[in-house]
């Protein structure tokens, strides 16, 4: 049974029966045939159904963002954000796919030669609950645009939202199998990676999901794409805006409690300026208001299950005991649902706990760094490589931008996902790249052609 229960009251909202052995066999069938006429359809013909599904989206805002809030906690302003992204996200692959996709033409000894990307097949998406949307449509915007099919795969505590997002295809006249979710628990997706109606996977989820889904598609030779997790650095130095960099790190920090891969998990501070960055981390999220999802001025909602809850709060108890100081926060909220308070850890260093692991909650972290180098050297201490930040002079911010080990560095803003740009890791935060002109999403293959001597 796939249970979706609301954070912020502990309570079931939503029991989805899960596919059979039938119903799965149907989508694959559906999704194959599909397949067969939807890659010969015109760049012009699917970019009718990519607008159609991001003009829905936006009508229907009001009554498709509460699903977050209830199965996953998401406070209701960030979850409109989210679905307007995710049109945003459609409509600019409808509208630049094409051009992404164009043929390069090469230089050789041959009269013509020209590399040019055709879709693989059916594309599946294993998805995880912070982002049920958004990460719906980074997956599936760009993979339908190349002519491909696809299956979505969404987290076993979002079914509402999996559905959700299914039925918006289907009501704006999408052909049967171009897009379906499979309502499934996590042990039975393997049978369906090992398809051979899938040609290709993505992956947004744990490390571990990741590894496990990366050896069941290496075992079958499909292509796969993984965004896994992240314990981010933000380095501020001493000639940064502190309060710029105050301002962004908070947000960076808590939007969506906290439960994000590329949030801002570890604040390097270079020593000159730590007390002051300290203090004014403190004002800031001291300031924010935990509570309902649901209601307006909420900034931070529950943590989206009691599991997740209870492995926060041994990472903050792990980490005051091995010496950090709790300055704001600490321990989890008594009453109904799932509520962490924002929390700032100060004087945490390499080897604890909440340096060492991702914190998935509203748990900032700061750190004391000699200088440029020592900074340096601690955001690079960790398995993890998928984003991080730099506060700083510009100059000063690109030149060690190059230097950190992630996927994705901002420098004096904030690090997001961005359709414009590709996105993903390093090491264990996992590979491949997703969105922007250059994503690797295994959604198209590159095939050389050439004529003549």
């Amino acid at each position: 049974m796939l249970t979706a229960i609301d954070p912020a009251t502990g309570k079931v909202v939503r029991e989805v029966t899960p596919d059979s052995d039938a119903d799965v066999e149907a989508k694959l069938a559906a999704a194959r045939k599909a397949y067969e006429s939807w890659h010969e359809t015109s760049f012009a013909e699917r970019t009718k159904l990519l607008k159609a599904v991001a003009a829905d989206m936006r009508a229907r805002v009001d009554e498709l963002a509460p699903l977050m809030t209830e199965e996953m906690g998401k406070p209701i302003k960030e979850a409109r954000a989210e679905v307007e992204k995710s049109a945003w996200c459609a409509e600019h692959y409808a509208d630049f796919a094409e051009a992404y996709l164009a043929p390069i033409t090469l230089g050789s000894d041959a009269t013509k030669s020209y590399v040019q990307h055709l879709p693989l097949g059916t594309v599946l998406g294993i998805l995880p609950w912070n982002a049920p949307f958004w990460l719906a449509f980074r997956f599936c915007a760009p993979a339908l645009m190349a002519g491909n099919t696809c299956l979505m795969k969404h987290d076993p505590h979002v079914p509402g939202c999996s559905a959700a997002i299914a039925d918006v295809f289907r009501k704006v006249g999408a052909p049967e199998g171009v897009f379906d979710s499979l309502l499934l628990e996590t042990p039975a997706v393997e049978k369906v990676i090992r398809d051979k109606r899938v040609q290709a996977v993505s992956f947004t989820g744990s490390t571990r999901g990741g590894a496990a889904v990366a050896s069941i598609a290496a075992s079958e030779i499909k292509p796969a794409v993984l965004e896994l997790g992240g314990s981010d650095p933000s380095i501020v130095l001493a000639d940064a805006d502190l309060d710029k960099a105050a301002d962004i790190l908070k947000i960076s920090r808590i939007i969506n409690a906290g439960q994000s891969c590329i949030a801002a998990k570890r604040i390097i501070v270079e020593a000159p300026v730590y007390d002051d960055m300290v203090e004014k981390l403190k004002e800031r999220l001291a300031a924010l208001k935990v509570g309902d999802p649901a209601k307006e001025e909420t900034d931070v909602g529950p943590i989206a299950r009691k599991d997740l809850l209870d492995e926060l709060a041994r990472q903050v108890k792990s980490t005051i005991d091995q010496g950090a100081t709790c300055v704001l926060g600490g321990e989890p909220v008594q009453g109904d649902g799932y509520f962490y308070p924002v929390t700032l850890l100060t004087d945490v260093k390499p080897g604890m706990c909440a340096f060492a692991e991702e914190t998935f909650g509203p748990v900032a972290v700061v750190i004391r760094a000699d200088d440029e180098e020592h900074a340096l050297q601690m955001a690079n201490d960790t398995e993890y490589g998928l984003a991080a930040s730099v506060w700083s002079t510009a100059e000063r911010g690109e030149a060690l931008a190059k230097r950190i080990e992630a996927g994705q560095v901002a420098v004096n803003g904030i690090v997001k996902t961005d359709p414009r740009l590709p996105s993903g890791g390093i090491k264990r935060s996992g590979y491949g790249r997703e969105l922007g002109p250059t994503a690797s999403m295994p959604s198209s293959t590159p095939s050389r052609s050439g004529s003549g001597p």
